[in-house]
């Protein structure tokens, strides 16, 4: 089962890091490039725990459905998203937030299960990390984006 493991520093409070984090809007922001969209259950706003979101986006020339669902969170410290219904055998994504010194460190830490036995086995070492290590990077990159600027304030309200 492939692991990825993603460090983000972001000079921003760890409460805005992480609720920007669980914003289905920025999600949508971040991932403009595969037309991703939410269609079902929680489609604006922050994600809660017990909530789940359906996401449409193009991957690999075809669109595909992914349903998660929130089964962990401690505000400010961390949330889990598990895959209820999608095309991975399996999908576990952990979001972690620490502070110091006024920079948020944000990890990711995201395992997934290709179907189809050996054959997903290899798909996933020859491409599909690779290819998830990027989306994860993309959208690590805009949430830091949003948190280190004032568009923040375009996401979340206070």
């Amino acid at each position: 089962m492939p692991n990825i493991t993603l460090i983000t520093l972001i000079n921003a409070p760890k409460e805005r890091v992480f609720d920007l984090s669980r914003s289905i809007d920025l999600h949508q922001q971040s991932l403009l490039h595969t037309n991703e969209k939410a269609v079902a259950g929680k489609t604006k706003g922050l994600i809660e725990v017990g909530e789940t979101v359906t996401w449409h986006a193009i991957h690999l020339f075809e669109t595909r459905a992914l349903t998660v669902k929130i089964t962990q969170m401690q505000p400010f410290e961390s949330f889990t998203d598990e895959m209820l219904q999608g095309d991975f055998k399996s999908m576990h994504h952990e979001h972690l937030f620490s502070n110091s010194n006024n920079i948020t460190t944000m990890k990711d830490v995201f395992s997934f299960e290709a179907p189809y036995g050996i054959l997903g086995k290899i798909f996933c070492s020859i491409y599909l990390t690779k290819y998830m290590t990027r989306l994860l990077a993309q959208r690590n990159l805009t949430i830091k984006e949003y948190a280190e600027t004032d568009k923040w304030k375009t996401i979340i309200n206070s």
